[in-house]
């Protein structure tokens, strides 16, 4: 498989360091809103990834994050700083606040929340999904070792902050210069008055005496973490000292990767003087999805969620199959009717499909399975490998059944759930997992997310996904 790196700023070749087994850490939600279908797409990204590596014969092992504490609401990274300070806003906070519920309460109903919008794009399971607020003692680990190498400080006001002028290749992820750096519109004498150079950025954050949520006792006083540092202290627990893949969307390319590996390098086992290992070997960033032909956010009212689809009675899947339209690292300007027509296509081939199930089994054409692994493993070329689809419906001298048989095999890699409607007798729910859905049914009633979370879970474990529909909790086997 090759993929774009970011970093080498080409298409290299994925060699996993751990022989037959390829290892991904992806950034995940900050869980004080519900994910958008931009977000949806970088998170399809290494789903993408571990498909074509499992069909590669490799194992994989995905961890995907939680943000729920220390994304402040001004980590914009305009020109490097990082400008949340300990009388600036928490995003979790700051939603928690206008909800009136507790900030962890909040957290954990919009995580069971991605859960479902994750299972309604057919997106697998991480292997991990490691929290931020149950990482703190790998945090304050990792921030005592900056400090004893000299790649952090405390500064003025008690937060440590990482000196960026100690990492010899700073910027080689993003292109950014260190000298050519500049302070963001906000950024005042007054604010950055803790910190030795304007481009430093916070590892762990002093709380004020307002802040009554979210902080933790430290060697260097109350606080909480900044954003940055907790990527590397949960991939570097994940992983050690060598990830393979490190996925997320381009917008986070800066200042968060490029901090975080500065973090990682510096704290890595394989730090020497005047630079470091590679913790991350790839990365690798998925492009800007616009909607209606501007990029989504609340004051231009274009914010549009999987749900969303579903009251429109699109299947949620459409969304998938326009995402595998267009090349992960390419702009696209996703609107209503690219959505209708992909679910219109998709339903299309789900029928084709169900008429071919009936035609006696035939074989692959090698060259045609062979035809469909290339662009897939070619840096994810999605829009070949659909073209490729629709190039072997038309093929009159290829069977039925081979047809069938192709399409099936294909849609492991593609996610579209296309034998969903082949005559299949649907499996009994067992009356442990009935019972799981019932006090779940209530638990969200209640808004007890917390709790709805941990039966989710429970069921996970039982062998049975639930997704929630219009018509309620949907349940399906995994095993």
């Amino acid at each position: 498989m090759r993929l774009y790196d970011t970093k080498a700023r080409s298409v290299v070749e994925i060699v996993p360091v751990r022989p037959g087994q390829l290892s991904i850490y992806a950034c995940g939600p900050t869980v004080y809103r519900d994910a958008h279908v931009g977000n949806m797409r970088s998170f399809l990204l290494p789903d993408l990834i571990c498909r074509v590596a499992q069909s590669q014969g490799l194992t994989t092992h995905l961890v995907q994050n939680i943000t729920d504490v220390g994304h402040m609401a001004d980590d914009t990274g305009l020109g490097g700083v990082d400008e949340g300070q300990a009388d600036t806003e928490d995003r979790i906070l700051a939603q928690a606040g206008l909800e009136g519920r507790g900030a962890l309460e909040l957290a954990r109903g919009y995580e069971a929340r991605f859960h479902e919008d994750l299972a309604a794009l057919n997106i697998r399971p991480a292997q991990a999904y490691p929290r931020a607020s149950e990482s703190i003692p790998l945090m304050i680990d990792l921030i005592q070792v900056l400090l004893d190498r000299g790649h952090a400080y405390v500064g003025s006001d008690g937060s440590v902050f990482f000196d960026a002028t100690s990492v010899a290749d700073y910027g080689a992820l993003s292109g950014n210069r260190l000298e050519d750096l500049r302070p963001g519109h906000r950024f005042t004498a007054e604010m950055d008055s803790a910190k030795r150079f304007h481009a430093d950025w916070a590892l762990w954050k002093h709380a004020g005496d307002s802040r009554t949520q979210l902080v933790w006792e430290t060697p260097w006083g109350r606080g909480y973490p900044g954003w940055h540092t907790e990527c590397s202290a949960m991939s570097l627990d994940q992983f050690g000292s060598s990830i393979d893949v490190h996925t997320g969307g381009i917008d986070l390319r800066f200042p968060h990767h490029e901090d975080e590996r500065a973090q990682s390098n510096a704290a890595s086992a394989g730090s020497v003087a005047g630079g470091s290992a590679e913790v991350v070997q790839h990365w690798v960033h998925g492009e800007h999805l616009l909607f209606a032909g501007r990029k989504m956010s609340k004051s231009t009212g274009n914010v549009v969620l999987v749900r969303d689809l579903v009251d429109r009675g699109l299947d949620p899947l459409s969304l998938r199959l326009a995402f595998l339209q267009h090349r992960y690292r390419q702009q696209f300007n996703l609107t209503w009717e690219v959505l209708q027509t992909a679910d219109g296509q998709l339903r299309r081939w789900r029928e084709r499909v169900a008429e071919w199930a009936e035609a006696p089994s035939a074989p692959i054409p090698a060259d045609l399975q062979a035809a469909f692994e290339l662009p897939c493993q070619e840096d994810l070329d999605t829009p070949r490998a659909l073209q490729l689809l629709r190039e072997a419906e038309r093929i009159e001298d290829l069977a039925d059944g081979a047809k069938f048989e192709f399409f099936a095999w294909a849609d492991q890699i593609l996610g579209l759930d296309l034998v969903r409607d082949v005559g299949k007798a649907p499996q009994p729910v067992p009356e442990s997992v009935q019972r799981l859905m019932e006090e779940r049914a209530q638990a969200r009633l209640d808004k007890l997310w917390a709790r709805s979370d941990e039966l989710r879970d429970a069921m996970a474990e039982l062998g049975w996904q639930v997704r929630d529909t219009p018509e309620g909790q949907q349940v399906t086997p995994t095993r």
